[in-house]
């Protein structure tokens, strides 16, 4: 690492460094996590979903104000892939397709929860 380069820097000894920055380390966990979730309408959509145990396409749309349908549609469909909610399909006619929070959303309630109570206690 260049001394002049400090973006990488843990102030661990050399041999905790790998279990922050390796692949499997601290760090990449996160991205991970910060990934899922990234995207301007993912945390108003699973926060809608904490509120309601499962919920339709339009709904969601009515409780979103400005989103469009495309990128409702987009989102859930990653937040789907990426294992927070749950898509289910009634198979009726006319279309009928709900979403509610897999285990795992349910899971990312308290981390979100953490991060409000830390923006509140710590203002910018």
């Amino acid at each position: 690492m260049d001394e002049t380069s400090t973006h990488l820097y843990v102030p661990t000894p050399q041999e905790k460094r790998e279990a922050c920055l390796g692949p499997d380390g601290a760090v990449a966990h996160v991205t991970r996590v910060i990934r899922m979730i990234h995207g301007r309408w993912k945390l108003p959509i699973l926060f809608r979903l904490y509120a309601d145990p499962s919920i339709r396409t339009l709904h969601l749309k009515r409780d979103l104000p400005g989103i469009s349908q495309k990128m409702l549609t987009q989102h859930l469909r990653e937040l789907a892939e990426a294992g927070l909610v749950e898509r289910i399909d009634f198979c009726e006619k006319p279309l009928r397709v709900e979403y509610r929070l897999s285990a795992m959303g349910m899971h990312l309630l308290p981390v979100l929860t953490t991060a409000l109570k830390f923006s509140t206690t710590h203002p910018a």
